[in-house]
């Protein structure tokens, strides 16, 4: 299994846990009565800058920039670094095919997560958030200045196709996740209305805020659940540059990024390019590391780090070695028995026993 990279991104298990009905077409409103109503907040509606599981956002309306960030770091330059396995596709977002790491560098999202903060979310394509008192319906006021790579507006529309074939067409995990959604509407270019089930998850406001803007006018004439190398049309701070199927991908720093000065972006997309070094296995990558090939290798093993970081490159200053602190609350690993299911079904006694020897600090398998 491939170890966490240091970039930011939405990983493949993230993307993975990642409208249909109801839906009335904003064409039937007049375009006048639209501009209106998303001038004006809605009686009972309650307006705000981002979003939190837990209701309490660490940064003010205000802020700045995430206060991580160096907004005076330079910008230029490349970073690579090692990942286990391979690729054949450049679409994440089904079943079918390995996809490339890193794509999420070339997507927007409505918005988008703090490092500092596990359970928040802040402005991106979308300005502000203005929620129901129910908590069930949810309108997102997007920036009229975002833009995809060629140049072409980012619309409402583009969001509700995004979430609408997700639910349809994505991986069954993304499905899943969605079955609460009721409808993604678009009100105006600016406006989207999102409503979910009243029995939705906690979670499920914060996964459509962060999952990936699509074209939908470029997947009208592509489709969106076939495996494919070609480079999708994205409105992120990267673009996808060179690539060697199964061996590299890079991707190159968009100069020219829509998003660029957001409090969420400054200091932040500094390098001009990102680069994915694949190996099959482990002591090869970390042999290629020493040698060079690479810039940046995160170790996943005590015993290399231990005993692995003694050779020229080391010694001579060429290569850091530093543990870097990561204050979040780290995500646990585990199997779940559906014991619904007969033949994983526990007898209540056996339930009694094993509990008994858990209290008493014994274990049996």
């Amino acid at each position: 299994m491939p170890h966490r990279p240091l970039f930011p991104r939405l990983s493949r298990r993230q993307v993975l846990t990642s409208t249909a009905a109801s839906v009335v077409s904003a064409s039937a409103l007049p375009l006048l009565a639209r501009r209106a109503f998303a001038d004006a907040a809605p009686a009972g509606e309650v307006e705000t800058y981002g979003l939190s599981t837990f209701g309490d956002l660490a940064e003010k309306p205000d802020f700045a920039s995430f206060a991580y960030a160096e907004i005076k770091a330079p910008k230029g330059g490349v970073i690579s670094q090692d990942l286990l396995g391979t690729f054949n596709s450049l679409n994440g977002f089904i079943l079918r095919g390995d996809p490339a790491f890193g794509m999420d560098l070339t997507f927007d999202s409505l918005l988008k997560s703090s490092l500092d903060e596990p359970d928040a979310l802040y402005g991106l394509v979308a300005r502000a958030v203005r929620i129901s008192p129910d908590k069930l319906t949810y309108r997102f006021l997007l920036r009229k200045e975002a833009r995809f790579h060629d140049g072409t507006q980012l619309t409402a529309k583009d969001v509700a196709f995004s979430l609408d074939v997700l639910k349809s067409k994505g991986h069954p995990i993304i499905r899943q996740a969605l079955r609460d959604l009721v409808s993604a509407t678009p009100e105006a270019d600016d406006v989207l209305v999102v409503k979910l089930a009243p029995a939705r998850s906690r979670e499920l406001p914060l996964l459509v805020a962060s999952y990936p803007i699509f074209s939908a006018t470029y997947y009208g004439k592509v489709p969106f659940d076939e495996t494919s190398l070609d480079a999708p049309l994205g409105s992120g701070p990267y673009k996808v540059g060179r690539l060697e199927q199964g061996r590299f991908i890079g991707f190159d720093r968009v100069a020219d990024y829509w998003g660029k000065d957001l409090p969420v972006n400054i200091g932040q997309w500094n390098f001009d390019t990102i680069r994915f070094e694949y190996f099959a296995d482990r002591a090869v990558a970390f042999e290629a590391f020493k040698s060079g090939a690479f810039t940046v290798h995160e170790e996943a093993k005590a015993a290399t780090w231990a005993t692995g970081y003694d050779f020229p490159a080391i010694r001579e200053g060429r290569v850091k070695r530093e543990t870097i602190p990561d204050a979040n609350i780290s995500g646990i690993q585990g199997w779940f028995f559906n014991i619904r299911r007969p033949v994983l079904r526990i007898p209540a006694s056996a339930r009694r026993s094993a509990m008994r020897s858990i209290s008493n600090g014994r274990t049996r398998t």
